[in-house]
């Protein structure tokens, strides 16, 4: 999440109003992630997120994203719920952009998760991916193996001036991945971003998950290997290894990994690191700079796929049972 577009209080004002959430009370901008323009909003019916969507999110996807986080609610999954407007429209316009407002979750993202936390975060992705299996919308994972090269492509005449050598290391990763990547794997609704500042703990309980704007179809074990490149790894960048075990023993609890998922793990996991890095890479270099958002450091993931080119299995990564 992050602010990009500025709004005047009239502008949020009738916003609100078309929305039927009557005074607004206040607006406060919320500076975290690149994606989108976000306003934490508190009207006189409680407090709500309002969300602008910037040049990432193409505007012909967001009833995939929002009709999601309708199904997924309705099937007991703790996650945003859109507020219609009065015409019963998820999306409106604002600021020349498209625009929605969404509940607000309580709950605390954490910056250190214990063990504790990556088993309940497990747990939570696979009830997530079971209560998707029926939604009937789908969207290609535009951010999946087919998006790499022309991701690359876009700013591979720059790449070193994020860390000399970065072009280089790329390339060889997308030489290697790309000839040998997964296929034929349970697939369903993943979230595709769930990094801990979209996951929300009151206490020993999961309280929500956030941010669905990179949702898609795609291989159930990829959503899982992003999750361990984003809860998994310490604060010198190494894997640790009982947070990996913590984590799959919670998503196994409700939905058991098959043979082959279980081989393609290694796979997976380096593949997420590269869009990743890929990803935090293109913001690095092309973030504005009025823009009230720090990037993410693209060489964090450099460090990951050091570490998961000598992961030969599951079991490296704490699968076990």
């Amino acid at each position: 999440m992050a602010v990009y577009t500025q709004l005047s209080d009239e502008e949020l004002a009738r916003f609100v109003a078309g929305h039927g959430l009557g005074d607004l009370r206040s607006v406060k901008g919320i500076a975290e992630g690149v994606e989108n323009t976000n306003y934490l909003i508190e009207t006189e019916r409680g407090r709500y997120i309002l969300t602008i969507y910037e040049k990432r999110v193409a505007p012909e996807n967001l009833p995939f994203y929002l009709g999601l986080m309708e199904h997924l609610s309705s099937k007991g999954i703790a996650c945003p719920l859109p507020v219609r407007d009065t015409n019963g429209q998820q999306v409106a316009q604002l600021a020349g952009r498209a625009a929605a407002i969404v509940t607000f979750l309580d709950g605390v993202s954490l910056r250190q998760p214990s063990q504790r936390h990556c088993d309940l975060v497990g747990e939570g992705l696979a009830r997530l991916h079971l209560a998707g299996l029926d939604y009937p919308r789908r969207l290609p994972n535009a951010l999946g193996p087919d998006g790499w090269q022309p991701l690359y492509r876009g700013f591979q005449a720059r790449a070193d001036e994020v860390r000399p050598g970065l072009g280089a290391f790329i390339e060889a990763e997308l030489a290697a991945l790309l000839p040998a990547w997964p296929s034929r794997l349970p697939e369903g609704v993943i979230h595709a971003d769930l990094f801990p500042d979209n996951a929300f703990f009151l206490g020993d309980r999961l309280s929500g998950i956030i941010d669905f704007y990179f949702a898609c179809n795609d291989m159930l074990a990829y959503d899982i290997a992003i999750c361990l490149n984003a809860w998994c790894f310490d604060a010198k960048r190494a894997y640790d290894r009982d947070k990996g075990a913590a984590l799959l023993a919670g998503y196994q609890r409700v939905r058991r990994l098959d043979a082959a998922e279980r081989a393609a793990l290694p796979a997976l996991a380096r593949g997420a690191a590269l869009r990743f890095l890929l990803t935090r890479a293109h913001d690095w270099l092309n973030t504005p700079k009025d823009a009230i958002v720090e990037p993410h450091d693209p060489y964090d993931y450099v460090a990951r796929i050091e570490q998961h080119r000598e992961m030969v299995d599951a079991l490296d990564y704490g699968l076990e049972g």
